[in-house]
């Protein structure tokens, strides 16, 4: 199986940036999408951004359009959130994913497999 794992949560103002890590291990062999998702206190989880194996070729939430942006470095098994413009509603733990669909993730919020989650909080 493929263990992921997030890094990079925690405390920023309004306003600021934060950027979230995902490092995979275990069969990473195989050509995964990889994607992030987040889930707000008392609300359900929902998608943020996903990305390809093979193209790169990127796809994110209407909510978070022109502030994030995901990334990943196929060599070294990581995928990145780069969070720009945080308002106090981006606060949430936020998951990595991968699959071996994209538009499982996309469209069914589903993944084959997840990381434990990573909090991010954003002061008003």
């Amino acid at each position: 199986q493929v263990q992921l794992v997030e890094s990079g949560g925690g405390l920023v103002q309004a306003g600021g940036s934060l950027r979230l890590t995902c490092a995979a291990s275990g069969r990473t062999d195989s050509t995964y999408a990889m994607g992030w998702f987040r889930q707000a206190p008392g609300k359900e989880r929902e998608f943020v951004a996903a990305i390809t194996w093979s193209d790169l070729s990127t796809y994110d939430a209407d909510s978070v359009k022109g502030r994030f942006t995901i990334s990943r470095d196929n060599a070294k098994n990581t995928v990145y959130l780069q969070m720009n413009s945080l308002r106090p509603e981006a606060t949430a733990v936020y998951y990595c994913a991968a699959d071996r669909a994209i538009t499982t993730m996309i469209r069914r919020y589903g993944a084959d497999y997840w990381g434990k989650g990573t909090l991010v909080t954003v002061s008003s």
